[in-house]
């Protein structure tokens, strides 16, 4: 009779297992090319990982032979993905080439789903002399040892530089923020910074939900509530576990069911002679920090190689006391102007509602624009 009960429990856990891998293949998880590359998920999905039903119509991304993220825009090649940022739908990208201003002077965007964030008219001159000896900052990727180019949105700089340089180009560049004084010379290599229109999300992201592709629908979106979101280490376990036999891991389970089964019917045996009563009284966390549509709504910056910040002394995270590097994500408390690592600052409002330098509660800052 135990053996009859023994091999019903084992088809009954063979066909959950089956049912689980089932569903477990159209789980889109989220990917990356390498740890220290962008996580990708919907609308983005990494070809030939991540099924096409999970991400949407003109965001795929691919890896390269250095594990780096690309983008391709079909008029204008590929660029290396720098930052996502999913709440914002905004995207950082470069030259994987290491020479943005070549690509910058035939920059495309037509035919894809992104458009610069804030446009900017720089104007390139080849000029004979070296200019490094002034105040112009040359595009090395540019120039050699017979001439050199320089870039400016100044019309002062330009009409300075017309007078004894070649005219090259004037051209829009998608650039991280606007600059409101004209830039006397740049090096244009700092990341252009796109964002997306469709599909829109943020409303769903800002509210830490999760967005997605409707079942059966190639271009309807829904809105879902993560209600518990497993570690990712436990979500790799789960989508590396799919390959492995069923019948091998269900023999591991009921091997464990069965000594399972033994210790409980030892501890009846014991309980049956000793009476032992535990009362537990649970304790109530309270947790006074932030929401995260709050802590959202407070602006990002991804550093460029000149490290610019709103406050130029302050180029060390006060919560990690680690120094600002390029490429690295700062979010700014609007209140007061501090910045932090954006994942420092995150942790810690979260749990507090106060700055960490100033302790002044940043609750009151504006909420973020509500989309139509």
């Amino acid at each position: 009779m135990g053996t009859a009960k023994t091999i019903t429990f084992f088809f009954l856990i063979l066909t959950c297992w089956v049912v689980f891998i089932s569903s477990a293949a159209e789980i889109c998880f989220s990917s990356a090319c390498r740890r220290t590359e962008p996580l990708i998920r919907f609308p983005f999905r990494l070809q030939n990982t991540q099924p096409p039903q999970c991400g949407y119509p003109g965001f795929d991304l691919t890896c390269d032979s250095k594990n780096q993220t690309v983008i391709e825009f079909p008029f204008s090649g590929k660029f290396s993905v720098q930052n996502i940022d999913y709440g914002y739908q905004e995207i950082w990208v470069n030259d994987p080439s290491n020479c943005l201003p070549q690509r910058l002077l035939k920059l495309n965007l037509s035919g894809s789903p992104f458009t610069g964030v804030h446009y900017q008219d720089f104007t390139l001159f080849n000029c004979s002399f070296d200019y490094r000896l002034y105040r112009f900052n040359p595009i090395a990727c540019l120039s050699d040892s017979s001439y050199t180019v320089v870039a400016t949105s100044s019309i002062r700089a330009a009409r300075i530089l017309s007078a004894s340089c070649n005219l090259m180009s004037t051209i829009p560049v998608p650039v991280q923020w606007p600059y409101f004084e004209q830039v006397w010379s740049s090096d244009l290599s700092e990341d252009i910074r796109l964002t997306w229109a469709e599909p829109q999300c943020r409303r769903c992201e800002l509210r830490n939900g999760r967005c997605g592709l409707k079942s059966n629908s190639t271009s309807e979106i829904e809105c879902k509530t993560q209600r518990g979101k497993l570690p990712r280490a436990a979500r790799y376990a789960i989508s590396m576990g799919v390959g492995v036999p069923a019948f091998l891991i269900v023999i591991g389970v009921v091997i464990f069911v069965c000594s399972r089964g033994r210790a409980l019917a030892t501890s009846r045996r014991n309980n049956q002679m000793v009476e032992f009563t535990a009362s537990v009284t649970p304790q109530t966390i309270i947790i006074s920090g932030l929401d995260g549509p709050t802590i959202e709504s407070y602006p990002k910056t991804v550093l460029g190689e000149s490290r610019r910040l709103p406050r130029p002394d302050d180029n060390v995270c006060p919560i990690c006391l680690s120094e600002y590097k390029p490429k690295e994500t700062l979010r700014t408390i609007p209140a007061c102007q501090h910045c932090f690592h954006a994942q420092c600052i995150d942790e810690w409002l979260r749990l507090n509602a106060t700055c960490p330098l100033c302790r002044n509660s940043p609750k009151h800052s504006p909420p973020p624009p509500q989309d139509p």
